[in-house]
This record gives C-alpha cells, sequence and structure tokens, in this order.
C-alpha cells in the first residue's frame, strides 16, 4: 500500500515534511499547498511538487504572479489519503472543522495546535500504539518531542520519580525576520510553569515540571535536566542507554561542540538544510549527584518532528508496528548514522 500524501502548509516544517515522505517507499506526496506565490511556493514547484492554493479565494493572485497552481486545498485532499497540516499555529484547528472533516480524511497536525484538536497527541517512542488506525492525529511541539524521547529512555531503564527543566529557546525560526528578541532574555511564559511539562505528560506518564526562556538566536532551543532516577545509575551507565537510541545523537565539547553553533556547523556537512532530526545531547554534561541526573540537551526545533510525522502515518494507517516503522524512518533519513 502506498498512502498518498498532501502537505498543507509548505514552510519550514512542511517542505521538510514533504522532502521526508518523498523517501518512504510506502507513502507518496500528491500535493502541497502554499497561501501565497512566494520563492517557497516557486521552490515547490521546482522541486516537482504539486501546488495548490491553501486559501481558495487566491487562486487568481499565484496566476498573476505567473505561478502554476493545480487548484485549491480542497481539491488536493480529494486525492489524498491523508493530509499533514503543517500550517500556523491554530490555523490547523480551523482547517480541520472547514476542510478535513467535511471530507472525510485523515489528518497529523503539528504541536502549535492543542491537543484537543486529535485523538492522541503522538510521539514515536512514546506512544506509537496509541495512534494506530486513528483519523486525527497530533504530533507534539519541538520541545515536548526533545523531551519525550530523552525521558522516554531514562524511565524505560532507570526509573523516574520527578523532572525539573528548563528550556532555553531560539526565539523564531531563522527566516522569521518580522519578529524577534532583539536584545534581552525573556521568561516565556512569566507565569511558571511553561506548558512544556503537561505537553509531554498528553504522551508520557511522568512528573515534570518546567520553565522556559526566550533567547536572541534563532537556530536551537537548550534543554538543562535534573531528573530524579528510581534506580542507582552511574554516568556511564545513562551514555550507554542513550547510545541504544538512533534518534539521540551524543557529542562532547572534546570534539569541539561547546554551542550550539558548532553543533549546527557540524549539522551543515550532514544534511540538506542542516537538519537535525536528533536529540543533541552533551556527554560530558551528563553528571548524577545524590541519585538526581543532569545532562544537557539541543533541539534543532525546524526538523526535530520530521521523523514523528513519517512514523504517524504508519500508525494510522498501519502499515508497520513502531520498531519497523521507526527503523525504516531511521535508514530513509540517515538518522543514527552521525555519532562520532
Amino acid at each position: 500500500m502506498s498512502v498518498k500524501v498532501a502537505i498543507n502548509g509548505y514552510g519550514t516544517i512542511g517542505k521538510r515534511v514533504a522532502d521526508a515522505v518523498s523517501c518512504q517507499k510506502d507513502m507518496e506526496i500528491v500535493g502541497v499547498t502554499k497561501t501565497k506565490p512566494d520563492f517557497e511556493a516557486k521552490l515547490a514547484v521546482r522541486r516537482g511538487y504539486k501546488l495548490y492554493a491553501a486559501i481558495p479565494e487566491r487562486v487568481e493572485v499565484f496566476e498573476k504572479a505567473g505561478v502554476p497552481v493545480e487548484g485549491t486545498i480542497e481539491d488536493l485532499i480529494q486525492n489524498a489519503d491523508v493530509v499533514i497540516d503543517c500550517s500556523p499555529g491554530k490555523v490547523g484547528a480551523e482547517n480541520k472543522e472547514k476542510y478535513y472533516e467535511k471530507a472525510g480524511i485523515k489528518a497529523i497536525f503539528q504541536g502549535g495546535e492543542k491537543k484537543d484538536v486529535a485523538e492522541v497527541s503522538f510521539n514515536a517512542l512514546a506512544n506509537y500504539e496509541k495512534a494506530v488506525g486513528k483519523r486525527y492525529v497530533r504530533v507534539v511541539s519541538c520541545n515536548t518531542t526533545g523531551l519525550t524521547r530523552l525521558l522516554y529512555m531514562i524511565k524505560q531503564n532507570f526509573g523516574i520519580k520527578k523532572v525539573r527543566a528548563t528550556m532555553i529557546r531560539r526565539v523564531v525560526d531563522p527566516k522569521e525576520d518580522k519578529k524577534g528578541l532583539v536584545n534581552g532574555i525573556m521568561p516565556n511564559p512569566i507565569a511558571l510553569p511553561s506548558h512544556h511539562g503537561p505537553d509531554v505528560q498528553t504522551v508520557l506518564d511522568v512528573d515534570i515540571t518546567t520553565v522556559a526562556f526566550k533567547v536572541p538566536t534563532t537556530i536551537m532551543h537548550v534543554h538543562a535536566l535534573n531528573i530524579e532516577l528510581e534506580k542507582d545509575a552511574k554516568p556511564e551507565d545513562v551514555v550507554e542507554v542513550l547510545k541504544q537510541e538512533p534518534r539521540i545523537m551524543l557529542v562532547s565539547s572534546e570534539d569541539g561542540f561547546t554551542s550550539t553553533a558548532k553543533v549546527i556547523e557540524y549539522a551543515r556537512e550532514l544534511r540538506l538544510r542542516y537538519d537535525l532530526f536528533e536529540n543533541v545531547v552533551w556527554e560530558d554534561s551528563i553528571a548524577i549527584v545524590d541519585n538526581e541526573l543532569y545532562l544537557t540537551q539541543a533541539v534543532h526545533q525546524e526538523a526535530i518532528v520530521v521523523p514523528e510525522n513519517i512514523d504517524a502515518i504508519r500508525a494510522m494507517f498501519e502499515l508497520a508496528d513502531k520498531e519497523e516503522s521507526m527503523k525504516i524512518t531511521n535508514e530513509t533519513l540517515d538518522i543514527g548514522k552521525f555519532q562520532l
């Protein structure tokens, strides 16, 4: 079976998911949408994707700009089995009511939507089975994905009593030049704790409290975690466990990884758009004091959720079990191959 996939929103996440779907033998892209005929719309056409207008009333805008469209979002979903909604936060819920429910099509939403937009919030490692056969699935946000992967591995191997996590967040994605934080640090939100802990709990049963701060950088998030373990462990035990998971990459300051800038510089040598689908954990940050684990990780917000979208499709259409789906996704996207 080859699942026909539509991408509604060929932007930061959408274009990456489209390329990832194109690498899979059991699924195919039938089209992507844009709201306006900008450079990304033109690149989509150049890359061979059929382009549709995300807002039906704007078809003429595309035509006047000389950018060919095949039709509207309504036309696109008629040719698809599932739509991956990569539109801005809260717009996905509107699209569900306006288009997807009426068309009777399955849909995957991103972490910017509230959890009630879908039947289940999803992370491949933590709760793949809960998405099997579902019609609406929400892939949790980049920060939640990064936290959940790591905490799942720790919980499975050592048990967790409580998690305290601080997110140092990039303020915007690199291309978002109309907004940002020029010179300052912003509590996000000011009233603590942040939403990330409850979001993790939608996919993983764990006691977690989080706080977050926005800083004037665009390339990655950084998480500082303090995890109270149930079982005794040594730092080397944690290292061995994390090495077992391809979607977690261990790096060291001894290899020159002294900041997120160096991590991204390494990623530029590896993949298109310097995409890092893996959590990046500093091995030399791992310490245990009074059976509390401390570590630091970085999350590439533009790419980390991409493999989760692929696995969500397989779960929804019952194409493979968790282990097989993650194995295929990892192999097709070269995940877990760049550990130094």
